[in-house]
């Protein structure tokens, strides 16, 4: 089942996507999914927005083998956490800013988990429990800043810095074993799959949730492979997820004032 977020002429709302077309529902799907209006909407009208709104994001740095070989580093013995704003968060077709401050802004592909009611203090064994589902995340990162400050808030938690989408899937059997790519203007620069994590799906919502309680729409940023690089204003940027779908934006520089 995909669970899209759209507007249209100035309403916003949740629905269930079926082919092109949408059954809205009355509320949020943290609500139940069966609540349908009855009202169905096409796809091509409506604009899709990040599927969720989450409290927070929750991103994995060094979470994948190949990305750790690639840099050189030794393989984290917890999973490295950081967070990243509700504000940073865009949906598909939307544009990506390119910071004034910044001289290299990188892609970074990634599954994304979204919770699906409050989490807190979960066993490994019942994570799945609390998972609505899952959808794509580019966790867009200004690289020169990352290494600069030495930690990542800054670098990480720019305006746009999170495109989402384009739905989130819910019948994902086993998200430890799922194609990561990203494609820049057409090109495949990321290629991997979530079988290279060092902490699965289900460790990540257990660990996290033992530190902070995770919230219906929160995500989960599971990290991304080896082959992240740097964007120019005008390129166009795109995450693949296997059995989730493409998540696309286009970077533009920043408009000053």
């Amino acid at each position: 089942m995909r669970i899209v977020r759209f507007a249209l002429q100035g309403r916003m709302g949740y629905g269930i996507l079926a082919g092109e077309k949408i059954s809205v529902l009355w509320e949020t799907p943290y609500d139940g999914l069966q609540n349908t209006t009855g009202e169905i909407m096409s796809l091509p009208e409506v604009t899709l927005l990040a599927p969720c709104e989450p409290s927070k994001i929750v991103a994995v740095g060094l979470n994948y083998k190949d990305h750790a070989k690639e840099i050189g580093a030794s393989l984290p013995e917890e999973p490295l956490l950081f967070m990243k704003p509700s504000t940073s968060v865009i949906g598909p077709d939307e544009d990506i800013a390119y910071p004034a401050m910044s001289k290299r802004v990188d892609y970074e592909a990634e599954l994304a988990v979204v919770i699906g009611k409050p989490c807190h203090q979960v066993m490994e064994t019942a994570a799945k429990d609390y998972i609505l589902g899952y959808t794509a995340i580019n966790d867009v990162t200004a690289r020169d800043l990352q290494q600069k400050d030495g930690q990542w808030t800054r670098a990480k938690s720019f305006d746009t810095f999170a495109p989402l989408g384009p739905w989130i899937e819910t019948e994902i059997s086993d998200p430890d074993n799922l194609t990561v790519e990203a494609y820049l203007n057409g090109k495949r620069c990321q290629h991997s799959t979530t079988g290279n994590l060092i902490f699965g799906v289900f460790k990540l919502v257990s660990f996290i949730s033992q530190i902070m309680t995770l919230l219906p729409g929160d995500v989960i940023a599971t990290g991304t492979p080896a082959g992240i690089g740097p964007m120019q204003p005008g390129d166009v940027v795109e995450v693949r997820v296997e059995g989730i779908g493409r998540l696309r934006n286009r970077l533009v520089a920043e408009e000053t004032h």
